[in-house]
């Protein structure tokens, strides 16, 4: 029997989500898979159980064959981010001079607040959303404002307006971090939702800082827009890299992006943050953006039948359990309000992605099954999980399956 085709890219034409085994992903070493016991299933941190694409991999045997292991050097990484984000999104002003390599995207946003932002500043954040948001800006120095989403999960102008005045008037330069495409409820801004925020930002004198590290991964039915793109962010900044896309979190090294009046801001940069990167990050970075397209497309394919899968899955073993669509990434943010379950947090701040506490906590307890507990992300998030469903098909039903049965002997008369 012929074995699959061969993609473009001169890998077999085959979906990475079903290329790896449970007794092949349980060999690595990463925290996804070593942070519980071997009969978890680990479906939390954003981490994919896919193999390395072939580009990404050839690039990174070429360099180790030559030892090519020294000190980062060129525009490479931004150059093929650039003719990606023409490609892909249609954004044809991409300035490769108007770029920084950063250690990661979040590394990068913190710098880049540094830049335009002073200790005790406020940075806007639209609750729930990735938990480093917090941890990140308060260990800078800076205080967190919140401006929770709306019911349907999407930015709520109303919201974004209070919380940018409340950020003037407790400083003369508050900024706005925008989660783009948002985590964890996987909403992928529309571009007449990004120009409102521009026009807001542009009022209260408010610098938006877009975190663009799910870009890629934009499921079928919606359309990414950069940032950068829309009118009225001239003066904001864009972090991205191929780490969420083509799981190469391991492997350190991100773009920071500026629009045309902050440029100046961006040569402000201290040059030792571009020190922090690794080599290997950025060519294995710049191998996918330039030659990973095939493989991502077959990636986006088996996300989209992992997001129907999962839809199906909840309707039959977890009913009560509801969610909307996400349109990117690959995370699910579930409602488990409804389950009864008791919610009561942790004390602290939000931020600490390792606390958990209700619903992850029983279906880690009762299910071994490992989610991201809600309430980290912030306002919101109390009753929620995030279910990362970038995993075989086998692994996503066992897990769902196991889910359903901790919550039927939870509400079992004893």
């Amino acid at each position: 029997m012929a074995g699959p085709a061969p993609s473009a890219d001169g890998s077999a034409a085959r979906n990475p989500l079903t290329a790896l085994t449970l007794d092949e992903l349980r060999q690595r070493s990463s925290v996804k898979w070593r942070m519980h016991p071997p009969d978890v299933l680990p479906l939390w941190v954003a981490e994919q159980d896919v193999p390395l694409a072939a580009p990404v991999a050839d690039a990174l045997r070429r360099a180790i064959d030559l030892g090519d292991t020294g000190y980062s050097h060129g525009t490479a990484y931004a150059e093929a981010l650039g003719e990606f984000a023409d490609e892909r999104w249609g954004w044809h002003d991409f300035r490769v001079d108007h770029t920084t390599v950063v250690p990661d995207v979040m590394m990068g946003v913190v710098e880049v607040l540094r830049l335009v932002t002073d200790p005790g500043d406020a940075v806007v954040v639209c609750s729930p959303v990735y938990p480093p948001f917090y941890a990140f800006a308060g260990h800078a120095g800076r205080r967190v404002i919140e401006a929770p989403l709306g019911p349907d999960l999407r930015m709520d102008r109303a919201a974004l307006d209070e919380a940018f005045r409340r950020a003037r008037a407790g400083g003369s330069r508050p900024a706005f971090l925008l989660c783009n495409p948002h985590n964890p409820t996987g909403v992928v801004h529309r571009r007449d939702e990004l120009e409102a925020v521009a026009g807001l930002a542009r009022r209260h004198g408010v610098r938006v800082v877009s975190d663009e590290i799910h870009a890629p991964l934009v499921l079928p039915g919606a359309r990414f827009t950069p940032y950068l793109t829309v009118s009225g962010a001239e003066d904001a900044f864009a972090l991205t890299s191929a780490s969420k896309a083509w799981n190469l979190a391991g492997l350190k090294a991100a773009l920071a992006v500026a629009g045309p009046e902050a440029a100046a801001d961006l040569r402000r940069m201290p040059e030792e943050v571009s020190h922090g990167p690794s080599h290997l990050g950025v060519l294995a970075h710049t191998a996918a953006f330039r030659a990973g397209g095939p493989w991502l497309d077959l990636l986006l394919d088996g996300l989209d039948a992992n997001r129907t899968l999962l839809e199906t899955l909840l309707a039959k073993h977890l009913p009560a359990v509801t969610h909307r669509r996400p349109e990117g990434t690959y995370l699910a943010w579930l409602d488990c309000t409804r389950l009864g379950v008791a919610t009561e947090q942790p004390a602290g701040e939000p931020g600490v992605a390792s606390d958990l506490a209700g619903p992850a906590k029983m279906f880690l307890d009762d299910a071994r099954v490992a989610l991201s507990s809600g309430h980290v992300f912030g306002t919101g998030g109390a009753g929620f999980v995030r279910l990362n469903f970038a995993t075989p098909p086998a692994i996503l039903t066992e897990a769902v399956i196991r889910m359903g049965r901790a919550v039927d002997l939870s509400q079992s008369p004893s």
